[in-house]
């Protein structure tokens, strides 16, 4: 029972890591013009929480120092569920950033606890990480899936439907109260980590997590544009992105599984980023951008959960394990929400996307090549 309660508890605090982002994007253009907002006021609500999830994912070695896991997840998911909520009441495109704002810093603040969670409280099971990782794409999912049919049932009211994502939060801090008074003896802390890094292989692990995050999140962002440069109508590049999404879930949810089975990490590193190679020269050659996403979409939903579970299977303890996550995201997520400015940016100068794409191209075999010097775990080794 405490098991499947554990679960739980993975789940729906996961589940919160993504719709206060991915709810806006069905409903920017209705935003824009409600609020009458420009593109550049419009790219912050997106842009602002994805920075935030870097900057933030420090601080959360600070709260978990001073507070412990389960009362620094708590504090993430009521500065979450705050900031969701109030997008309900509001009339003004600053107050709206604002939200962004502090949902990106309670984003940013679970991120890495939960990862010292699941060492915590499932320190044999690796295969836990598949929670973590299916719950997030399935919390875009659902975010982005449902926000137009809740905005129509609604009354077109784009603020409620927005805020309905709260109940998320709220559900998941409610699922960690009990913990504050089950560990509450427990969360004592002996030993603390530190901000400084002093294992050399974090920097490795951090610019691999920086590669893999401006891969996504430039794949997420301009392949409907690409796509529909290629002739394909606005509903059949819907349907791409959604087959992108899809295609995510049952692989975030079997990699950690298969790396528990195997014990071949780096391997299944591997295979994710050749798939990611492979459906990136098919959407530069032109071929079935169908097929081309199916690849993007393995290698996508497999090389997050292998990031989630470096620090995880790599590290000694609970507090060494935030830490790491801590550090690998700051630097990855920022790295992270470089990766679609720089291929706008690329797309201006050239007025094509090829360039482009060979930008994302070169990230990819920059990640390959990162994957290939990564070493294994020694007895020793240790951030302190």
């Amino acid at each position: 029972m405490r098991f499947i309660y554990l679960i739980l508890v993975i789940f729906f605090l996961s589940l919160n890591l993504r719709p206060s982002i991915t709810s806006v994007g069905p409903l920017l253009d209705v935003i824009q013009t409600d609020l009458g907002m420009n593109g550049v006021a419009a790219s912050l609500i997106t842009s602002l929480p994805v920075f935030c999830m870097g900057l933030f994912a420090i601080f959360s070695i600070r709260l978990n120092n001073r507070l412990g896991i389960e009362k620094s997840l708590l504090l993430a998911m009521v500065l979450i569920f705050i900031a969701t909520l109030s997008r309900g009441f509001l009339m003004n495109s600053w107050l709206l950033i604002a939200t962004s704002l502090f949902t990106g810093i309670g984003i940013g603040i679970a991120g890495p606890l939960i990862s010292g969670f699941i060492k915590k409280y499932f320190p044999g099971k690796l295969s836990v990480t598949s929670v973590y990782s299916v719950s997030m794409v399935i919390g875009a999912s659902i975010a982005t899936s449902f926000t137009i049919p809740l905005f129509n049932l609604l009354n077109e009211s784009w603020q409620i439907a927005l805020s309905v994502w709260s109940i998320l939060a709220l559900i998941a801090a409610l699922l960690v109260l009990p913990l504050l008074i089950t560990e509450k003896a427990k969360n004592v802390m002996t030993t603390t980590s530190s901000l400084r890094i002093t294992n050399k292989r974090v920097y490795l692990f951090m610019l691999f997590f920086g590669c893999m995050a401006a891969i996504f999140y430039s794949i997420t962002a301009w392949l409907a544009p690409f796509v529909q440069s290629m002739g394909m109508s606005h509903t059949q590049s819907g349907l791409i992105l959604t087959l992108f999404t899809i295609i995510q879930i049952p692989v975030s949810f079997s990699i950690p599984l298969l790396v528990a089975k195997t014990r071949s990490r780096k391997m299944w590193l591997l295979i994710c980023s050749f798939s990611e190679l492979i459906g990136l020269v098919l959407l530069m050659g032109h071929f079935s951008p169908w097929i081309a996403t199916i690849f993007l979409g393995i290698g996508a939903g497999g090389l997050f959960p292998l990031a989630l579970l470096i620090p995880i299977e790599e590290a000694n303890s609970i507090e060494e394990v935030t830490s790491w996550s801590a550090q690998m995201q700051f630097g990855g997520f920022i790295l992270g929400a470089i990766g679609p400015l720089l291929f706008g940016f690329t797309l201006d100068v050239f007025n094509s996307f090829t360039p482009a794409l060979i930008v994302i191209l070169m990230t990819i075999i920059l990640m390959i090549v990162i994957i290939l010097n990564m070493e294994t775990k020694t007895k020793h080794d240790s951030m302190k």
